[in-house]
Parts: C-alpha cells; sequence; structure tokens
C-alpha cells in the first residue's frame, strides 16, 4: 500500500512498545527510524517515557535536530519519564484516550513500532477513528520481525468479509524490514 504523493508530512508520531525484550532487531529498527525522522527535517510525537524503544526512537531524532514532543499519562509518568528529560518537550495528559487525542491533535502520520497492548489499542483507536472519519492521517506499521502479520491478516479479512471500507485500508502502510 502506498501513500499519495499529495501528502505533506512535519510531524511524525511514533508508538512502540515499553519494552523490546530480546530482539536487538527492535532496538536496530528504532534507532534507524529516529534517524529518518530527523534526516527528513521531521519533529517527532511519540508516547513520553525515557525507557526502551521510545527513549531510542526520542534519542536518535533529538540528537539529530529533531523537535521532540513526548505526552505521557500522569499515571505513566512516574513509570516512564524522568522530570528532567533531555530530549524535549513533555506533555502530561489526564489518561491513555487524552494522550491518543493530543497525539492526533498533533501529529500528521503514525507509525507504529512492534508493541504491546497498549499499542496495540492505539492502534486500534487510530483506526477506528479512521473508519469513522475522525480523521485520514496515514498509519504506518513497522513490521519488524513480521510483528505485525497476524493484524494485516486481520485487517484484510474484516474488509474483505464484514463492514469495514477499504478506505481504512488505504491508510495504512506497511514496512518489512
Amino acid at each position: 500500500m502506498a501513500a499519495t504523493p499529495n501528502r505533506q508530512f512535519k510531524n511524525i508520531c511514533v508508538l512502540s512498545g515499553f519494552n523490546y525484550g530480546k530482539h536487538k532487531e527492535f532496538i536496530e529498527a528504532a534507532i534507524d527510524l529516529g534517524r529518518s525522522i530527523a534526516a527528513r527535517k521531521l519533529h517527532l510525537v511519540y508516547g513520553g517515557g525515557d525507557r526502551w524503544l521510545s527513549k531510542i526512537v526520542s534519542e536518535a531524532a533529538f540528537i539529530r535536530g529533531s523537535q521532540v514532543l513526548g505526552i505521557i499519562p500522569r499515571v505513566l509518568k512516574p513509570l516512564g519519564s524522568s522530570s528532567n528529560s533531555s530530549t524535549g518537550e513533555e506533555l502530561v495528559v489526564s489518561g491513555m484516550q487524552e494522550r491518543i487525542t493530543e497525539m492526533l491533535n498533533h501529529a500528521d502520520a503514525f507509525i507504529f513500532l512492534p508493541g504491546d497492548l497498549a499499542t496495540l489499542e492505539a492502534l486500534i483507536t487510530l483506526a477506528s477513528w479512521a473508519h469513522l472519519h475522525i480523521h485520514q492521517k496515514l498509519i504506518g506499521l513497522l513490521n519488524v520481525n513480521n510483528f505485525y502479520d497476524g493484524f494485516i491478516a486481520f485487517l484484510n479479512h474484516a474488509i474483505k468479509n464484514y463492514f469495514i471500507p477499504s478506505n481504512v485500508k488505504k491508510l495504512f502502510i506497511c514496512a518489512h524490514d
């Protein structure tokens, strides 16, 4: 699936899991993505925090000159954010849904690295909102180690057999490493 060439992006939101486990490919993908964002002179919006994949993407983008905005729910702040973040600005919000709403307000497109259930929640929420025409922003899946194969298969199945319009599928760009 390809993006339409007339879309302009300035702010890219990257969402990823809190922990990358034992997969060094996830770390490499996060570094490469952060570097690519900076090389294209884009700004990064992400889920906040100073740990694991989120930290890796934000640091890779920030040290190469990108503006960085971390959006973190107050409840997660003690788990994943220091008060003196060295990678850009931080916006503390009341909860997870407000976080997704703020990300939608600040970003022109979304890229999902492999993630946990909170990452999947954001992916489903943004896809659902696209289905409801709340937004028409692109959603990219960085399918490291075939992480999103099951989700892609489900999406194709649902579009083919149920009531999900094909315009939602057009919003997804899937990249394999």
